[in-house]
């Protein structure tokens, strides 16, 4: 072995560590952009390295693409508009060349094959799948969060652990790979050097690990992704982890075993491994695919365009004021609401409500993070009582306890005997949706480190001002977090916010309520340039987007307000039926009728759409999207730049909110463009793996992503797969300012992951190109003249 390949072998090690994206696991799953390695480069060449590495087209099929021109929905202005934005040598040189390209249906890519593939067309074994079940059956329990009675090898890290285990597994010798355990025992005792031995065994030069590494860690599927998770979660905490590093070190000693194993498909191997040199390149077809996607992402601007025809005054003082959560299911709902009368204004915000919360639910002292997964909690919160928590703590225990007998070797089989009969009519319950009671809530939460006065003032005044509420405020004010009540669903928490992490979003809002109508907070307010009239009570509330009724918390007593929040809750109630029958829709087989019953169904693998249709963002006055039907499908930050005096809530909104919108407008594309790799599968064989995620049927890698039934609806995609237009009414000098300050967030734009514009007075006037480049929109929101930018457009 060469010592002196250690470098530069861990660097690469390190890069295709960092080309998987995370994947969080289920009690807190959010959306997480699958091309989180890839934003900084172009479509085109993240779709070359893809097809490579996973084997995956990264747009869609170009019939799907001939279908909307045939249909109308992508015009030749859209189509010569997409031409012009893309500058690359094999871009197609017109337009009646690319509408002739629609026809040709380019090959399914191939991803390069591993020395398992050869290996199992040379000797007929199915070694890939065998890899996936022997190394699953390990990963499970390596990994389990808490669902397993019994893990091998606890405390140890994940190389040693595998080779502990894989020193005596013999299943792959059963399936022909003679000697592997003894393989495994004599592998070096660091994953570092077992990468270096295993390297140099398959003769992969420093040019070709890049990808080569790459495609081993794709071939472990979600494991590697949850690996990334841990890596995620010990940066958050300035530490790191190694367990991606161990899970490549373990893949290679696989390649390595199977290598000897079929000395016969060495010449084939170093095929492979001299591909893996070469550069990763877009061919023609992968850019003309590219231009076809950007087309496709014009038409929607266009029609965003003729929908944003100007912001609307702001009237009078309102009798009800809502903050919903920016998430795109809150927009139905907002419009029902704000058509239940004129004096009704709605607020976008995201739904942590700007309080960085880590949570203790009552019964327990573990702490949930309550805020995006990009930010580290600086509170702590509980909603423990002390005249129930103990109470509380055993019922937890003893459904504990019952649960493991239920569970262990012996006790299933009488358990089986016995109560069989009696789960037999639980069944029959649940499906019918029978006996289903309210959830109870828990006691109103309360930091556990009170904050001073002081301090009460600054948090108050810094979450009004990033809301654009420091004036003008109604009588009542409502805070309204949202969760999902889903029954049976591994899933559930992907429903949830994705602003709390995937928790639900009343906490948050309880909290905030609870500030903001605090004596010492509304004391201090005025030396902040905000004051809050004496008959202003904020009240705190959950929308649930399954069946879009509304919780309000009692948490503050209010007696001047009684009547208020009755009428709050007609208006509330009224607008829930409203948006239950825009959503029933879209739902196959629902009906206004039926839509919260689907809520309750153990077998409803649709309960709601989440955020399937996610297309944009607006950071804008409510005036710009007001009486604006925007379908579900736009995300909605409230924003007034006019008091935003050094715009920082204009940084904060584009490097949060606005990266957070991308990760789920963008995991929704991954798992509806490429889902064999970035779906999380079909939830009828879904069977959840230790707390951690899930695997179909009873084995095999992990299926990250969103399952194939959140964007498909049996017939017909249910998410139109567009990267994120992202709508902001702010000087472009000023958005400008805050990308340059942040280039990972500015690459998103550049390399085309989101695509930005400018709003004014409510229209599109100015969309972003790379290089901090902005041209003039028309007034339907196209680039004026020929679209190439005039140098004088660009900022200093």
């Amino acid at each position: 072995m060469s010592p002196d390949r250690m470098p530069t072998l861990l660097h690469q090690a390190e890069a295709a560590a960092r080309a998987i994206p995370p994947a969080f696991p289920l009690d807190a799953t959010v959306a997480v952009n699958p091309f989180l390695g890839q934003t900084g480069q172009d479509l085109p060449h993240a779709a070359a390295r893809l097809a490579r590495v996973a084997g995956v087209r990264i747009t869609r099929a170009r019939a799907d693409y001939a279908a909307l021109i045939a249909a109308g929905k992508i015009t030749d202005d859209n189509l010569a508009d997409a031409l012009a934005a893309h500058d690359l040598p094999h871009a197609t040189a017109d337009l009646a060349r690319l509408k002739a390209d629609l026809s040709t249906q380019t090959a399914a890519p191939q991803a390069a094959p591993t020395v398992a593939d050869l290996a199992a067309v040379a000797t007929g074994t199915d070694w890939p799948a065998v890899i996936a079940r022997s190394f699953g059956l390990w990963a499970a329990g390596h990994f389990d969060r808490g669902q397993a009675l019994w893990t091998p090898a606890p405390g140890m890290g994940a190389f040693a652990a595998w080779r502990a285990w894989a020193s005596h597994d013999l299943s792959p010798e059963i399936a022909g790979l003679a000697g592997f355990c003894a393989h495994v025992a004599a592998a070096p005792d660091t994953a570092e050097r077992a990468i270096l031995r295993a390297t140099e065994a398959l003769d992969l030069t420093d040019g070709a690990t890049a990808t080569a590494f790459h495609r081993l860690l794709v071939d472990l599927g979600g494991w590697s992704q949850h690996a990334r998770w841990l890596l995620w979660q010990a940066e958050l905490s300035g530490a790191t982890d190694a367990t991606l590093t161990d899970l490549l070190a373990i893949r290679l000693i696989w390649e390595e075993a199977l290598l000897a194993h079929a000395p016969q498909i060495a010449a084939d191997w170093a095929d492979v491994a001299t591909m893996h040199a070469s550069p990763v390149t877009p061919t023609p077809e992968q850019v003309t695919d590219a231009v076809l996607q950007t087309a496709a992402e014009r038409a929607h601007q266009h029609g965003l365009a003729i929908a944003l025809q100007g912001a609307k005054a702001k009237g009078p003082r309102p009798a009800l004021q809502a903050a919903f959560c920016i998430d795109v299911r809150s927009e139905v709902f907002r419009r029902a609401l704000e058509a239940q009368g004129a004096d009704i204004e709605t607020i976008g915000f995201a739904g942590f409500f700007g309080l960085p919360l880590a949570h203790k639910p009552q019964g327990t002292d573990l702490a949930q993070a309550h805020l995006p997964v990009l930010l580290q909690p600086a509170m702590t919160s509980c909603s423990h009582d002390a005249q129930t928590e103990q109470a509380t703590r055993i019922s937890a225990r003893a459904v504990r306890a019952w649960g493991r007998f239920r569970q262990a070797a012996v006790s299933s089989f009488a358990f089986v005997e016995a109560a069989g009969p009696a789960y037999g009519a639980k069944l029959v319950k649940d499906a019918l949706a029978l006996g289903a009671g309210k959830t109870v809530a828990d006691p109103a939460p309360r930091l556990e480190v009170p904050l001073t006065a002081a301090q009460k003032v600054a948090t108050a005044a810094t979450v009004l001002r990033a809301m654009s509420l420091t004036e003008g405020h109604a009588r009542l004010v409502l805070l309204l977090g949202h969760g999902a009540q889903v029954a049976n669903n591994p899933h559930e928490s992907a429903y949830h916010c994705g602003a709390c992490a995937g928790q639900t979003g009343e906490i948050s809002a309880r909290l905030l309520a609870g500030l903001l109508n605090d004596p010492e907070t509304r004391a201090g307010l005025p030396a902040q340039g905000i004051t809050l009239a004496d008959d202003v009570l904020f009240v705190a509330g959950l929308h649930d987007t399954t069946t879009d009724r509304i919780t309000l918390y009692a948490d503050t007593a209010a007696p001047d307000h009684v009547a208020d929040i009755a009428q709050a809750r007609k208006w509330l109630d009224a607008a829930g039926g409203v948006a239950r029958a825009e959503r029933a829709l879209r739902l196959p087989g629902a009906t206004a009728q039926t839509v919260m019953a689907r809520a309750l169904n153990w077998a409803e693998v649709r309960p709601e759409w989440g955020l399937a249709g996610c297309a944009a963002f607006v950071a804008a006055p409510r005036g710009a999207t007001a009486g604006v039907d925007l379908g579900g499908r736009a995300f909605l930050h409230s924003y007034d730049w006019r008091a935003d005096a050094d715009f920082a809530t204009l940084e904060l909104i584009i490097t949060a909110p606005v990266v957070v919108a991308s990760w789920i407008s963008l995991q929704y594309y991954g798992s509806t463009v490429a889902p064999d790799v970035f779906g999380g599968g079909n939830k009828l064989i879904h069977n959840v793996v230790g707390g951690v995620g899930v695997v179909q049927g009873n084995g095999g890698v992990l299926r990250p992503g969103l399952p194939w039934q959140t964007v498909h609806d049996g017939e017909k995609l249910a998410h139109d797969p567009l990267r994120l237009s992202v709508l902001i009414e702010a000087p472009q000098e000023a958005i400008s300012a805050v990308l340059e300050k942040h280039p990972p967030v500015r690459a998103l734009f550049d390399n085309g992951w989101m695509h930005l514009f400018a709003l004014r007075e409510g229209r599109m006037a100015g969309r972003y190109h790379p290089g901090l480049i902005w041209a003039d929109c028309g007034p339907a929101g196209d680039v004026t003249a020929s679209g190439r930018e005039p140098a004088s457009a660009r900022v200093a």
